[in-house]
């Protein structure tokens, strides 16, 4: 049986390095031209804490910090993430032209629009903020701190409240797609509705702010019988070819689905969620490599194959959200199980020497990528506390994992390395040049996988021992348990 533990507590990592000499220079220099981005906090050799041994020099062996975090430290990051987007993703109405609040919403003006925030980035009905405002509530449930909670409840009330304004310039000055609400008042994409969907649910089951069941009703009704379907059922776009499937398409459905199917306890939800999981595993999974193709056309099976970091973490994302909700009976459950084993088995593969992964997983010449590298950190950890996947195996990965995050995350909370919105291409040389900024792309993902490191760390059913300059997650009960056997 799958050992249940406590779900409520978190902390973080301030970064304790030693100054770099010349040498130490040098390296860092040389490394910085192999990976691209550059870390922020991992300067020089390291000697690793829990080391007892005063003899084992800790001589710069790894080239970020390798050593064990607390709870306390990982909590103080992700309130560091959070302190951050309070001040750089604002939820509030300005003049588009002019960058000044409006507070008069008596009568909309036609350059009325949210506040983008930070580099204009930062999109409050986006679906990065959907996947933030879903992570500030498991953080919240992790670590018991409502800070974390009231993030989402203050800009779900903003939305409320700013909708019938919206909604009345809409009708006045036909904007069309330069309304900012346009996602909420006519989808036209999974872009528009899955994320933020999921996240409605959720805060509607939790409790958490207004009852936007209505915009729930209208997202889940497009992601059902809105977006374009193959003849199997699969949801998929007509760009860039007529019929193009997107791994990001994962999450931009299935997690709303099978909320849906939690919310009204209706089966046909669940199903459509683990059929759309499947059949786009059946098209973009490359079993051989174990990792997913961003995209399949159907009218040009001979494509080029990018395998593109994020892509593989919308998966990741998705196929987590997908277990956590399903009937322990769905007949779909093992499948859907079992792909997210032979997914994260392959990622695993994948993982750069300084705990990262590159914007293309399969191409170290690609700069080392955040989002994905804290989406695969998170659906590592959180298989490991669901008792989905081996701790022995993985649990010194996803740790590694969450070392190299660090690095990339700021004294001000930003996280650096984010490549940006992305299509589906065909050239490597695209994937190689997105930009790598201080995007929104990362923000929930990070937040999430720092919840379910806290829970590693709490999780009863195995020890860390620190040994030959390395974890190993030992299994409390003297043996490693089968986790086929877990559901």
């Amino acid at each position: 049986m799958h050992h249940s533990h406590s779900r409520n507590n978190r902390k973080t990592w301030n970064h304790r390095l030693t100054a770099p000499g010349c040498l130490g220079t040098a390296v860092a220099v040389v490394l910085l031209l192999c990976i691209g981005a550059p870390p922020l906090n991992a300067e020089g050799p390291y000697r690793n804490r829990d080391n007892p041994n005063p003899d084992d020099p800790g001589d710069g062996t790894y080239p970020v910090p390798y050593q064990l975090p607390t709870v306390e430290e990982i909590t103080s990051t992700l309130e560091r993430v959070r302190d951050y987007l309070e001040i750089a993703a604002p939820a509030r109405v300005i003049n588009g032209v002019t960058g000044e609040e409006i507070t008069d919403f008596t009568q909309p003006i036609a350059e009325a629009v949210t506040d983008r925030g930070e580099g204009g980035d930062f999109d409050i009905v986006g679906y990065t903020n959907g996947v933030t405002l879903s992570a500030m509530l498991r953080v919240a449930e992790v670590t018991g701190d409502r800070g974390f909670s009231d993030f989402t409840e203050r800009r779900l009330q903003f939305i409320a409240d700013r909708l019938p304004y919206f909604r009345a310039q809409q009708e006045r000055f036909e904007l069309d797609r330069r309304n900012s609400f346009r996602g909420l008042l006519k989808p036209e994409a999974l872009d528009d509705c899955g994320a933020m969907g999921a996240a409605f649910i959720r805060a509607r089951l939790a409790g958490v702010g207004p009852d936007l069941l209505p915009t729930i009703q209208l997202w889940t009704d497009y992601i059902a019988h809105g977006q374009f379907r193959l003849e199997d059922g699969t949801l998929t776009r007509r760009r860039p070819q007529a019929w193009s499937l997107w791994a990001d398409d994962a999450y931009m459905s299935i997690p709303a689905l099978a909320e849906m199917g939690r919310l009204t306890g209706e089966g046909s939800w669940y199903d459509d969620a683990v059929k759309n999981a499947l059949q786009m595993a059946e098209r973009m999974f490359d079993p051989h490599l174990g990792i997913y193709r961003h995209g399949w056309h159907a009218n040009v099976p001979d494509a080029p194959q990018v395998h593109w970091g994020r892509a593989n973490g919308w998966v990741v994302l998705a196929l987590c959200d997908l277990l956590d909700v399903l009937p322990a009976d769905h007949p779909g459950r093992e499948a859907v199980l079992e792909h997210l084993r032979a997914l994260l088995r392959g990622l695993a593969r994948y993982q750069s020497g300084q705990g990262l992964w590159h914007q293309v997983l399969d191409r170290p010449g690609s700069y080392l990528e955040s989002s994905a590298t804290a989406m695969f950190v998170y659906g590592f950890a959180h298989a490991i506390n669901q008792g989905w996947i081996s701790p022995t195996t993985y649990g010194s990965i996803a740790q590694a994992g969450w070392a190299g995050l660090l690095t990339r995350i700021g004294d001000r909370g930003q996280v650096e390395g984010t490549c940006v919105g992305t299509t589906l291409a065909s050239d490597y040389v695209y994937y190689y040049h997105r930009p790598a900024l201080s995007g929104s792309h990362a923000y929930g993902a990070v937040l999430l996988a720092g919840a379910e490191m806290i829970e590693l760390l709490r999780n009863p059913t195995f020890e860390i021992q620190y040994k030959l300059r390395t974890y190993h997650y030992v299994p409390k009960d003297g043996g490693e348990t089968d986790y086929r056997e877990h559901r």
